[in-house]
C-alpha cells in the first residue's frame, strides 16, 4: 500500500487505468470527488471496472449515510475488498464492516480522537488524517499559514498536532500511517519537502491527487545509493560485533540505530 497512493474520481473510469499506471496503488473516491448527480453512475463504473483488486481501495462515503449505504451495496457488487471510510469516527460502526480492508480517514475532531479505537480494530489496516475537514470540524478556515506569512504554505499547530496524533496511533497499533494530500498540486517543492518529512516521521505512505505529484512522493521515499550503502555497512558492522551496543565510524549504535537501518533498505526493496 504505497508508497505513493492516487485518488481517481469514480465518475471518471477513462481515468482509473492511467492512475493505476502512475502509481502505487489507486484510490477510487465516491465521496468528495464526486457529484451528488453522478453518484449512481459512479458507482456502476465502480463495478464496472477491471482494475487490480490488489491495488485498490474504494473511499466510499461518511458511514451512516444514504450514500455509504449504496455505496456497499456497489461493493457487494464488485471484487473489491479494501475500502477507505470517509469521515471516520465510530470504531463500532467500523467495526462492522467486518468484510473488508478498512482504510480510516480520521478528518473530524472525533475522528482523531477516536484514532486510538479504530487502529486497534482488526479489520482496520490503515489510517490517513484529512486536514481541511479537520480544520472546518473545528469551524476554522484553512489548515495551512497563506501568502504572506513567514510560515506560508506549513501546518498550522493544531493541524501539526492531529497528524502526529494519527502517527502515533497507527504506529501503536502496527498499522499503516498514510499522510494527507498536497493541495497544491503545482508546489512540487512543497510536496517534497514534506513528504520527506513524511518518511522521516514514519508515515508508510502518502495521498496524491495529482499524477505529477507521484514521482515526487516516490523520490523521497526511495533512499539514496549513499543511504543504501551505509545501511548495508552499518548493518554488516553489527553483524560482525555480535554485541547489542558497539562503536561504528565514531558513533554508539544500538538497537533504534539498527532498526532504521533495516528499513531503509526495506524501502529500497533490498
Amino acid at each position: 500500500m504505497g508508497p505513493a497512493l492516487l485518488f481517481a474520481p469514480a465518475d471518471r473510469p477513462e481515468r482509473f487505468a492511467k492512475a493505476a499506471q502512475r502509481s502505487d496503488a489507486v484510490i477510487v473516491d465516491l465521496e468528495d470527488a464526486v457529484a451528488p448527480a453522478a453518484k449512481a453512475q459512479a458507482r456502476e463504473h465502480l463495478i464496472a471496472s477491471t482494475l487490480d483488486p490488489a491495488t485498490t481501495m474504494v473511499r466510499i462515503n461518511a458511514l451512516g449515510t444514504p450514500d455509504a449505504a449504496l455505496d456497499l451495496a456497489a461493493l457487494a457488487r464488485s471484487n473489491f475488498h479494501t475500502i477507505m471510510v470517509a469521515k471516520a469516527e465510530d470504531a463500532d460502526a467500523v467495526a462492522a464492516l467486518a468484510d473488508y480492508n478498512v482504510v480510516v480517514l480520521c478528518e473530524s475532531a472525533a475522528g482523531i480522537l477516536a484514532a486510538q479505537a479504530l487502529a486497534a480494530l482488526p479489520n482496520v489496516v490503515g489510517l490517513m488524517w484529512g486536514a481541511e475537514d479537520l480544520l472546518a470540524s473545528l469551524g476554522g478556515t484553512s489548515s495551512r499559514f497563506g501568502p504572506g506569512s513567514p510560515r506560508a504554505g506549513s501546518y498550522r499547530a493544531v493541524a501539526t498536532h492531529a497528524r502526529s496524533q494519527l502517527l502515533l496511533a497507527a504506529a501503536a497499533a502496527g498499522k499503516t500511517a498514510i499522510d494527507s494530500i498536497y493541495a497544491d498540486f503545482a508546489d512540487l517543492d512543497g510536496l517534497a519537502e514534506e513528504a520527506e518529512d513524511a518518511v522521516a516521521s514514519g508515515f508508510g505512505a502518502k495521498a496524491a491527487i495529482h499524477p505529477s505529484q507521484v514521482a515526487v512522493i516516490r523520490d523521497a521515499y526511495r533512499p539514496s545509493g549513499a543511504d543504501v550503502t551505509a545501511a548495508t555497512e552499518l548493518l554488516a558492522a553489527a553483524d560482525a560485533a555480535g554485541t547489542g551496543v558497539f562503536a561504528f565510524q565514531g558513533q554508539m549504535v544500538d538497537g533504534p540505530i539498527l532498526l532504521h537501518a533495516r528499513k531503509t533498505l526495506r524501502r529500497a526493496g533490498l
